[in-house]
């Protein structure tokens, strides 16, 4: 058995080229071989979110806390809350963020491909496709 303790797990900021806005991962478990799972707990503020991208084995988002929202390209965006699931298939392009007035935390959870490749990271989210009312 192994136990990974909270302090040995610092909170970072994610990275800017990837994000819009002020957003803050915590990982979870970044899995050895013969695992390929990893995990993280991300943090948006009001407004803040992804850019488009894609994983090659899909992602579970799983939302602790907050308003969120989650659009695969070409679907309608879609407003998640607490205990609600996002599940996005293998090589599907889309973003996830925090609704412009409200805090948001999901558990982010996805697999490297058979070769160690994970996510693939494309053009940032317009404001004008992120403020789209969002389906519930």
């Amino acid at each position: 058995m192994t136990v990974i303790r909270a302090e040995d797990r610092a909170t970072k900021a994610a990275p800017a080229d990837n994000f819009t806005g002020q957003v803050w991962q915590d990982p979870v478990i970044v899995g050895t071989a013969p695992s390929r799972m990893r995990a993280t707990n991300v943090s948006f503020t009001p407004g803040a979110r992804t850019a488009w991208h894609q994983h090659p084995v899909g992602q579970t988002l799983y939302v602790i806390s907050g308003v969120g929202r989650l659009q695969l390209e070409g679907q309608a965006v879609q407003e998640l809350r607490p205990g609600d699931t996002g599940v996005i298939p293998p090589n599907t392009r889309h973003w996830h963020g925090s609704a412009p007035d409200r805090l948001f935390t999901h558990l982010a959870m996805s697999e490297v491909d058979d070769a160690g490749g994970g996510t693939e990271w494309f053009e940032k989210v317009t404001d004008a496709d992120y403020q789209v009312a969002p389906a519930r």
